[in-house]
């Protein structure tokens, strides 16, 4: 059985285009997030074109993925990381 502590968050690692890596709270990223994606809402990922509000969006890509393009060129990529032994 995995440890719980697999399931832990307790920051991400957030790398973005010509940026220096950042550390981001969960609640955070998902403001970053939500940020994009509310300018986005005509040009979405396929899944998350089912979700009908910015805050299912971006709670659904936080749980699942780990990038979103922001635009030709541009990325943003997020990890979780534990900042305790």
């Amino acid at each position: 059985m995995p440890d719980s502590i697999m399931y832990q968050e307790d920051a991400y690692v957030v790398l973005e285009t010509n940026q220096l890596e950042q550390f981001l709270t969960p609640e955070e990223l998902l403001a970053k997030l939500k940020g994009i994606l509310v300018s986005r809402q005509d040009n979405l990922p396929r899944d998350l074109q089912k979700f009908s509000s910015v805050d299912e969006q971006a709670k659904y890509l936080m749980e699942t993925s780990c990038e979103l393009d922001v635009e030709p060129g541009e990325y943003l990529q997020w990890y979780v990381v534990r900042l305790a032994k």
